[in-house]
């Protein structure tokens, strides 16, 4: 099916308008220029669905593989934070060794 042409007029106030005519040549509908194109940019076309549904397809795949691959470093880092942890007395013993 082939999209429907629209004749370009301006209306007496001097806004554009759209005009589609029917196949015997009388108006069919006339918008304004700015309802028709606030109709068809909420309008979604085939060509974008489809581009839209591919871009999708390959997120979740790339989010799959990275959830696959994740690490945990958040436990070898509390690990290792306790490991250093000195008990206060080892830590009053060393400075008292420092002072002397």
């Amino acid at each position: 099916m082939a999209a429907m042409k629209r004749t370009t007029m301006y209306s007496t106030g001097g806004k554009k308008l759209y005009a589609v005519r029917a196949a015997d040549g009388t108006f069919k509908d006339i918008q304004t220029y700015q309802r028709a194109h606030a109709a068809d940019m909420r309008h979604t076309s085939a060509d974008e669905a489809a581009t839209a549904r591919k871009t999708a397809t390959r997120k979740k795949a790339a989010t799959k593989k990275k959830a696959a691959v994740k690490k945990r470093p958040a436990k070898k880092a509390a690990a290792k934070k306790a490991a250093k942890k000195v008990p206060a007395r080892k830590r009053a013993a060393k400075k008292a060794a420092r002072r002397k």
